[in-house]
């Protein structure tokens, strides 16, 4: 499904319109809850408004537009999303789970502050994504509580896969494919079906449609995954923004480790396929997704 010519760099400007704009929501969140100690409120700027690639509000932003949402009703679940994680992302690097200093090309929170103010920062994060959910705008209320239940399955999901994770650690080739596979459907996976299915329940997407939506998020969740184990291995920590081979280091369960570079690729290349099939049904309206998949599959960092 990805265009050429002027269509693909007209689904480039939106994506670009929809980042900033997603900053500025963001932005505005943080100050609009201010915290109550200024140094946790910095730690918190700190996590979210540092960059990223802004993958998850983006498919709030793509799924809602390609059944005619206006972006204002989609504001609220995708600042909800980014925000519940960056509070993953804060606590997935603080010593007692991957112990990483690096993140986005910046010191992480527990690094740049301290590790109780970087744990209190991912909390205060998850607190906000629901109470920026809970005040959307330009939705029913049925609609709003629907993505409330959304947003708090993706954030269990995610982490109960950070706790299979954890108990991987050190395990490499020895845990199954179809382990790891439910690994990462959760850790990885599960936001971003809840990214997908907010977008689409602000539009108000019928059952055939979300049906459609579930298989492209599921292949993509994967997608996304495999994708960051090839980084890992093959990528340099000054592009990636975190630091590369902690895989390796920690003998993680990995697709390389399991399946090799070569059949991860392979992997990959279905998983590509697989998302651009769920996504046929709906012509130029999955174009947003689609190239989100696209990026998601052929990224650098």
């Amino acid at each position: 499904m990805p265009e050429s010519g002027a269509g693909a760099t007209g689904i480039a400007a939106r994506l670009d319109e929809w980042r900033q704009r997603i900053d500025r929501v963001l932005a505005a969140a943080l100050d609009a809850h201010p915290a109550a100690e200024p140094r946790l409120g910095d730690a918190m700027r700190h996590a979210v408004l540092l960059g990223g690639k802004r993958i998850r509000p983006l498919l709030v932003y793509a799924a809602g537009d390609a059944f005619g949402a206006d972006a204002g009703a989609l504001d609220a679940p995708a600042a909800a999303i980014e925000l519940v994680h960056a509070y993953s992302l804060v606590h997935d690097d603080l010593p007692a789970m991957d112990d990483d200093a690096l993140r986005r090309g910046q010191p992480t929170v527990h690094v740049a502050f301290d590790e109780a103010t970087a744990i209190l920062a991912g909390d205060a994060l998850q607190s906000l994504a629901f109470a920026v959910l809970a005040d959307a705008a330009g939705c029913s209320d049925a609609a709003r509580v629907e993505m409330l239940r959304e947003l708090a399955a993706g954030a269990g999901g995610m982490c109960g896969g950070q706790a299979l994770d954890l108990a991987a650690t050190g395990t490499g080739a020895a845990t199954g494919i179809d382990a790891l596979e439910r690994l990462h459907a959760l850790k990885t996976g599960a936001l971003i079906r809840a990214a997908v299915r907010m977008g689409a329940i602000a539009a108000g997407a019928g059952a055939a449609d979300r049906n459609r939506l579930d298989a492209y998020a599921d292949a993509l969740g994967l997608a996304f995954q495999v994708r960051d184990d090839l980084l890992d291995v093959e990528g340099e920590s000054a592009t990636l923004g975190k630091t590369a081979g902690k895989d390796v280091a920690q003998d993680k369960a990995t697709f390389p480790a399991l399946v090799g570079i070569a059949g991860s690729r392979e992997r990959l290349e279905r998983l590509g396929g697989a998302l651009r099939d769920a996504l046929a049904p709906l012509g130029s309206r999955g174009a947003a997704l689609a190239e989100l998949g696209t990026v998601a599959i052929h990224r650098s960092h």
